[in-house]
């Protein structure tokens, strides 16, 4: 299940940054090329030398208070665990395939309340209740064909993607090239993709049986405002969703050059475009103009809003609506400075721009430290800040009126702190080994995430190489 607090956008993704700096380091990176000719023969290196697995795992929890399942409030406590394996496989001299495989899975507070009373206990937004919305499983897998020229100057590659949960499933095909110029200081890339995807949508439970069969469905009573039982619940706003689909389609520009001995920048800039369904069938709204209906215990109604109210759940007024299309415009810089052998200074910077009125800025440093031949620690720090889109509000704030409407949080306004720190560990002689694999390198993270939101999450990733001996 496609769960958007998980998502905090553009926050932290550990585990996606870690497959692209393997993708990077095996078809986009400048690869070094040595020839040696005697009187007869002319030979070339190898692009990639042996099979290389990376093994991949992350550990990821989180916690808040604006759950967008519940319409803007209740609990986003969620946990996800997910591991991939990378396998780079040597197919001749001038090309390489690699296959990804991934699986994750998580449990969420927030999830489990599409229906907050399935377990016959007292219903609140600020816990999790039992049932099959509670956790899910997201399995993925990625195949890669790159091939580079003789001269070692010219790259190009194809993937194919595929991945599936428990209401969401994607297929996904792309491509891109790069070339090397100037003694291979210089480097220009090119790459699209497109995504096509399809929900099966799962709706809040009180919706879904009032629209199949109408108030007297509700599991049992319900409440007004004032505590008094009534049959008046009518979210007469909701209604099915027809088109299921979701496409996405991207293209990147990007250029690198090396400046001198000590110092080299790249830039790219994305063009990106959704269509389809965009919105969340399972994120509630609750409209300022429409009277509140409540299932549970009725004393507990007027402290609804209370992270200690444990006794009643408010039904909802409809699900979240929005536009069938959105284009984002992402523009970024990295700047890269050997400062001696000890240091190294990275730094990245990226605008973010869409139809949907938000703009966000993202910044960050790292400062690798060598410490020894083997190990390499470093520190992170990461700054994220943005704009809200126009068709959020908080929750209980939008109006029937209105056409699109989100309480989702991760489209509001707000800024983002991420701390962290890393371990790398690598032995260029694989001297631990395992079967026929040698350990070449250890990569260890982990970051502190907080939003001014009081959104606060932890991540943990490990990752390890091994190279076929």
């Amino acid at each position: 299940m496609v769960v958007n607090q998980v998502v905090v956008v553009d926050v932290i993704n550990m585990i996606k940054m870690k497959k692209i700096v393997i993708a990077l380091s095996l078809f986009s990176g400048i690869i070094s090329s040595a020839q040696e000719k005697d009187s007869t023969l002319v030979f070339k290196k190898r692009v990639l030398e042996s099979v290389e697995v990376d093994f991949l795992l992350s550990y990821y929890n989180q916690d808040g208070s604006k759950s967008a399942v519940s319409g803007g409030i209740g609990s986003e406590e969620l946990t996800d665990i997910a591991t991939n394996i990378v396998v780079a496989m040597p197919l001749n001299d001038d090309a390489v395939l690699t296959v990804d495989l991934g699986i994750s899975a998580y449990s969420s507070a927030s999830s489990s309340n599409i229906n907050p009373y399935d377990n016959g206990g007292k219903p609140t937004p600020w816990q999790a209740s039992s049932g099959a919305s509670q956790s899910d499983q997201l399995t993925s897998v990625t195949a890669n064909y790159a091939h580079s020229s003789d001269s070692r100057n010219f790259i190009w590659n194809a993937d194919v993607s595929f991945s599936n949960e428990y209401d969401y499933n994607s297929v996904g095909i792309g491509g891109g090239i790069a070339y090397l110029f100037n003694d291979k200081n210089s480097e220009i890339s090119l790459k699209g993709n497109a995504y096509l995807d399809k929900w099966n949508p799962i709706y809040p439970k009180e919706l879904n049986d009032y629209e199949k069969y109408g108030a007297n469905s509700i599991n049992g009573t319900i409440w007004d405002q004032n505590g008094q039982a009534t049959i008046n619940y009518s979210p007469t706003a909701f209604k099915t969703i027809s088109s299921v689909n979701r496409n996405s389609y991207s293209a990147s520009v990007g250029f690198s050059q090396v400046i001198s001995k000590k110092l080299q920048f790249s830039v790219f800039f994305d063009v990106l475009q959704q269509q389809g369904l965009l919105s969340t069938p399972y994120h509630r709204i609750y409209f300022a103009d429409k009277a509140n209906y409540y299932i549970g215990q009725a004393q507990y109604i007027p402290n609804y809003e209370s992270e200690s109210n444990a006794g009643v759940y408010k039904l909802a007024d409809d699900i979240e609506r929005l536009p069938d299309s959105r284009f984002k415009l992402p523009i970024g810089a990295r700047l890269n400075y050997y400062i001696n052998e000890r240091f190294v200074l990275r730094t990245y910077y990226r605008f973010y721009s869409d139809n949907w009125d938000i703009q966000s800025h993202t910044a960050s440093i790292e400062l690798p430290i060598k410490v020894s031949d083997r190990f390499t620690v470093f520190p992170m720090y990461r700054f994220y800040t943005q704009t809200q889109s126009k068709y959020y509000a908080p929750y209980e704030t939008h109006l029937s009126t209105e056409k699109y409407y989100t309480s989702d949080a991760d489209l509001s306004t707000f800024d983002a702190n991420q701390y962290g720190f890393g371990v790398n560990y690598t032995d260029i002689f694989t001297g631990a080994k395992i079967w026929k694999f040698g350990l070449k390198n250890i990569d260890f993270r982990f970051n502190r995430y907080q939003r001014s939101d009081n959104l606060e999450a932890n991540i943990a990733t490990i990752g390890f190489k091994f190279v076929m001996q």
